[in-house]
């Protein structure tokens, strides 16, 4: 409950916060004692740079070592609860470790972590102060600047950090982490829609499911006026056995390049603007962009549900569906159907793995290697009736429009989160517990 109320608050270092326990403040293995050779396919995780800084949690890929490995090094434990804090790299980077799905981590070299005095601080609570402008200024601007820009444990051990009761602290914590909670429900959920089209897809284009099952006598588990689309046989083809009746092509049969190309002068200042870094890996939810202001070069127009496909570099696998009109980088290609019918179709295959091996393969270039609309047009594909494909795309047209809506609900809670996180983090709104 927002309120008037005034409680003391205090002042304090991170090492003055620290929990009384052993190892409470730590950095990475030195040197040696934790390099390449030491990772394995499994065991117990290793956080580096790579898995702080996408969000609340410790995430992404990660590298193992052994049980053996980790109890080795195990002053550099990291738990459930436990800050972590980047030290060189990105400075600034915070995040928590997660109670799910490990219960110990390795801090890598280039981090450091903190386990807090629960009976003073609330973790989560500490989590949204480091994140505030103002102390991502002061990390920055205090960071050791020989060679790469960096920190260290002393630096953070001195840091100030100003902490209003652990109560206020736990309400504060609730209030941003409710806005994040949902923000990362919204996440999940995008992975679970995109992860069930995908498997219709294969189901239907790539593994013929639906053909197979007809042909077998066997009930393909569809709708019957769905089912019926579908032959109930296969015939021979350059590819093999593909479905009676459907036919190979390419993917510029059903899908096109518009090149719309602007230049700077002709663009809204306050236009979405999406280049490659505004991307994420193997995800088709675009949900960073920026704007146009500033823009010097020529961009391609893109409109809302057509396909942005990352061609430097496209083993990135960089694809998703534009969730607004923009403009867009030319290192992107705008992929759209010719007719609406063939939108997910196209969708699927030009997100699907084999048709980012196949960009790769065709790509120029060494260092920068880059496919083209040229390469991705060859791409073959077996070609079905338009019925099935129209089908297809009504399926998960509802997914994708979900998708889409929660991109910007997620947009729209996070800048109410970074509106009211400093005001909570300094005091000008107040808060208590119930």
């Amino acid at each position: 409950m927002i309120s008037d109320l005034k409680a003391a608050w205090t002042h304090a270092s991170v090492g003055e916060i620290a929990a009384p326990v052993k190892n409470a403040l730590v950095g990475g293995p030195f040197g040696s004692n934790l390099v390449s050779r030491d990772y394995a396919s499994n065991g117990v995780p290793v956080i580096r740079g790579q898995n702080v800084g996408v969000g609340r949690w410790v995430d992404g890929e990660f590298a193992f070592v052994s049980d053996k490995k980790a109890e080795q090094l195990s002053p550099n434990t990291a738990r459930p609860g436990d800050l972590i804090f980047t030290q060189r790299g990105t400075l600034g980077q915070v995040a928590l470790v997660p109670s799910q799905p490990f219960d110990r981590y390795i801090v890598s070299q280039s981090q450091m972590k903190l386990t807090v005095d629960s009976s003073r601080v609330d973790a989560t609570f500490l989590y949204y102060f480091f994140t505030s402008e103002e102390q991502q200024d002061y990390i920055r601007r205090n960071a050791i600047q020989t060679g790469v820009p960096h920190t260290n444990l002393d630096h953070l051990r001195k840091t100030p950090v100003l902490l209003p009761p652990l109560p206020e602290q736990r309400a504060i914590a609730h209030i941003l982490g409710t806005l994040d909670d949902k923000i990362e429900l919204n996440r999940r959920m995008n992975e679970t829609l995109e992860a069930m089209a995908r498997t219709l897809f294969k189901s239907w284009f790539v593994d013929f499911d639906p053909v197979r099952a007809r042909a077998e006598g066997r009930d393909p588990g569809l709708p019957k006026k769905i089912a019926d689309l579908f032959p109930d046989s296969f015939e021979g083809s350059e590819l093999g056995e593909i479905p009676k009746g459907w036919e190979v092509g390419r993917l510029g049969d059903v899908a096109e390049h518009p090149r719309r190309s602007v230049q700077p002068t002709e663009i809204e200042l306050s236009t979405p603007y999406i280049a490659l870094e505004h991307m994420p890996r193997r995800c088709i939810a675009l949900s960073e962009w920026g704007a146009a202001d500033g823009l010097e070069s020529n961009k391609f127009e893109f409109k809302r549900g057509e396909i942005l496909f990352g061609k430097l570099r496209p083993y990135f696998h960089k694809v998703g569906v534009a969730p607004v009109d923009g403009v867009c980088s030319t290192d992107i290609v705008v992929v759209a159907p010719r007719e609406r019918p063939w939108s997910g179709f196209v969708l699927g295959h030009v997100s699907s793995d084999a048709f980012v091996e196949h960009t790769n393969a065709g790509s120029t270039g060494t260092k920068m290697p880059r496919t083209s609309w040229g390469e991705m047009a060859r791409y073959t594909v077996v070609i079905p009736p338009e019925a099935v494909a129209e089908t297809f795309t009504m399926q998960i047209r509802s997914a994708v429009d979900r998708i889409i809506a929660s991109i910007h609900e997620s947009r729209n809670l996070g800048a109410l989160r970074d509106t009211l996180l400093p005001k909570l983090i300094c005091g000008d709104i107040r808060v208590t517990a119930r």
